[in-house]
Formats: structure tokens, C-alpha cells, sequence
């Protein structure tokens, strides 16, 4: 990876290969989202299972090739999915240069990877602070003795699911979160004795409410290797998403993000769309069909169904569709190109140096 700029794994269907391979093509890591990615399968319904890890193993090609031989291609794969395991091997088999897990806390990825001896890829959780960043650390270190190869350090600005309480998370969406260079120093803390142990660095991304490449210099200093951006890599021309969903973030304002109960488990940050408020009014109807593909989701008593929202939402359907977005989402009201944003984000970083 020529630059230290992550662009962060959006499902579904919002960073797939148009996206990561663009992203990679500049010399940064472009992330595939492996969340139900074969929604666009003719036999999605009927062979959901089949359907996703096929188009996985398309797109993950498709980025490289697009990537032309630059940057990392990587596959966020998420713990709570049915899906999860066989999601990782596929990636890897498919070539993947990295996995990254979050959603939960991936305590058998090395162990899943071992299914696969002819990868060499890059393991790396998405953690929230010091405590999680130590879990697993000790986890992997006792069963597989290894250390991940780099972390995602993901605050509570962050955009989509979040490994923080429904309090933390509004918290933060009122302007008081828990800094995220403060995490940053818990997180490099909890990693130092298996970076001792092991004679190697553990380099930690911050994600989460990092808004330009200025201040990814400053976490730089603090001892972060570089930072993931997600929210911003939507207005481009090569994020995966509909223009509908492109402009629905567009025409964004502050107010107009919320905080959201996902099926997951977790509390998400969205936009605060008609779906939204019939599920806070209590008026969203009940789900009627269910793929399991989420293993902590009971579809008799969840609010309602995620993937079936995120599909709606990536193909533009306001009215159905749940719109993740990070808190910065206000601050983003024209359509790019990667290339420009990541010119950008570069010349912010060198320019405060």
C-alpha cells in the first residue's frame, strides 16, 4: 500500500469492485463489503447463500484487475453474518490481499484462515477501544500465536454498526463523543506487549469522524499508521451505490442523522429515513420472509429486516431503505471522483506536515 488511506468495507452494495478497485488503483486499500454481495444475482432469492459467495469471487477479481497491479484489495466480512466463515475463506481463495472483521469480534479468524494455507493475505479486526484490542490480541495469541496484522480502531462517529452502547453513540451524535485519539492511545497501549512479544508492529487505522487528510496527521503523530474513510468515498462516481442513494447523501443535513437499533445488535448511524420513524412509531410492517443471514437476528421479534433495507436503500429507495452514514455524512455535498478525493486527503496530509 503506496499511502495510508483505508476506504472502509460498505454494505450492501456500496463498496464493491468499481469502488475498492478504484480506490486501490491510487495506491490506498479499497475494501469490498462481503454483506449479501450477490443481491444483484439473478438466483439471489432462491440461492442466497450460493449467489453471494459467486459474486464475492467475481468482484474480488474485477478489483484487482481494475486495480492494475496498485494498492491492496480487501474484503470486510462481518462476525454476526451466517455467512461469516465461509465469506473469509472465499475471499481468500478469491485472492484477497486482506480481511478485515468487524460486527463482532472475529475470535477465530486466524483458524479460518488456516483452511486455506495458500493465502498470505492481512488479518485484521475492527476493534473500539483498548479493552476489545486486547481480547483479541490474548485470544489469538493463546490459540494461534499470532497477532493481527493490523487493526481498525473505529470511534463512535463512525458510520454504520458501532461497537459502542446506544448512549455512547448519541453521545457522540450530540457532539460529546469519548476522543478518538484517546482510544487511539488505549489501543496502542493494549497492543504494545504482543508488538514486544512478537518483534513486529501492529499498525492501527483510526476510522470514525476523520475528516480530512490534516487530521489524519495528527493521529499519524500520536502513533496511528493512517486512517479508513467510508462516508466520503460515496460521492464518487465510482462508489458502487445508485446515484439515488449518492444524492440522497448529497442533499444530507446534520439534523438528518440518527442513531438506529440495528437486527444486528448493535447501534447503527443512519440517515433518519421513512423507515426509520415507522420503526420508532412502531408502524413498520413485520417481516414476512427471512434468509438467516444474520446469526443474532430473530425475525420474529427484529424491527425489521436489514439486508432487505440496505438493498432498498443501495438501489435508492428512501422510502424502504436504511441509509448508513457517518456523522461527518452533512459535511459532503458534491460528487467526486477517488482520484480527487484521495489527491485531496493526500495534499491535506502532506501540507500539515
Amino acid at each position: 500500500m503506496d499511502v495510508p488511506i483505508l476506504q472502509g468495507g460498505m454494505g450492501i452494495g456500496v463498496s464493491l469492485e468499481r469502488l475498492a478497485g478504484a480506490v486501490a488503483a491510487q495506491g490506498g486499500m479499497g475494501t469490498i463489503s462481503a454483506a449479501f454481495c450477490g443481491f444483484q444475482e439473478p438466483d439471489f432469492i432462491e440461492n442466497f447463500n450460493e449467489a453471494n459467495l459467486r459474486a464475492l469471487t467475481r468482484q474480488i477479481r474485477r478489483a484487482r484487475e481494475l486495480a492494475k497491479g496498485a494498492g491492496v484489495i480487501a474484503v470486510n466480512v462481518m462476525v454476526a453474518a451466517t455467512q461469516y466463515a465461509t465469506s473469509v475463506r472465499t475471499a481468500l481463495q478469491a485472492g484477497a490481499d486482506a480481511v478485515v472483521c468487524g460486527a463482532g469480534l472475529p475470535k477465530d479468524l486466524p483458524g479460518i484462515a488456516e483452511e486455506v494455507p495458500e493465502s498470505q493475505a492481512a488479518l485484521a479486526p475492527v476493534v473500539s477501544g483498548g479493552r476489545s484490542a486486547a481480547l483479541i490480541c490474548k485470544l489469538w495469541d493463546r490459540r494461534y500465536h499470532r497477532t493481527p496484522d493490523f487493526v481498525v480502531l473505529e470511534g463512535p462517529l463512525a458510520g454504520g454498526h458501532l461497537g459502542f452502547s446506544p448512549e455512547e453513540a448519541r453521545e457522540a451524535q450530540a457532539g460529546r463523543p469519548k476522543p478518538l485519539l484517546t482510544l487511539l492511545r488505549e489501543v496502542l497501549e493494549a497492543l504494545g506487549p504482543f508488538r514486544e512479544k512478537y518483534g513486529r508492529d501492529i499498525p492501527v487505522f483510526v476510522a470514525g469522524g476523520v475528516k480530512n487528510g490534516a487530521e489524519m496527521r495528527r493521529y499519524m503523530a500520536e502513533g496511528a499508521a493512517g486512517a479508513q474513510f467510508a462516508t466520503r468515498f460515496i460521492a464518487t462516481e465510482e462508489c458502487d451505490a445508485s446515484s439515488a442513494y449518492k444524492q440522497r447523501l448529497l442533499d444530507a443535513k446534520p439534523e438528518d442523522i440518527t442513531i438506529v437499533q440495528s437486527p444486528v445488535g448493535m447501534p447503527g448511524r443512519a440517515l433518519q429515513s421513512p423507515l426509520i420513524r415507522r420503526v420508532e412509531s412502531g408502524t413498520q410492517p413485520k417481516i414476512t420472509r427471512c434468509n438467516r443471514c444474520l446469526s443474532v437476528c430473530d425475525c420474529k421479534t427484529a424491527p425489521y429486516c436489514i439486508s432487505k433495507a440496505l438493498i432498498s436503500a443501495v438501489n435508492g429507495d428512501w422510502e424502504n431503505g436504511l441509509f448508513f452514514c457517518g456523522a461527518n455524512a452533512g459535511d459532503v455535498n458534491a460528487l467526486s471522483t477517488v482520484k480527487a478525493q484521495m489527491e485531496q486527503i493526500q495534499e491535506e496530509w502532506r501540507t500539515n506536515a
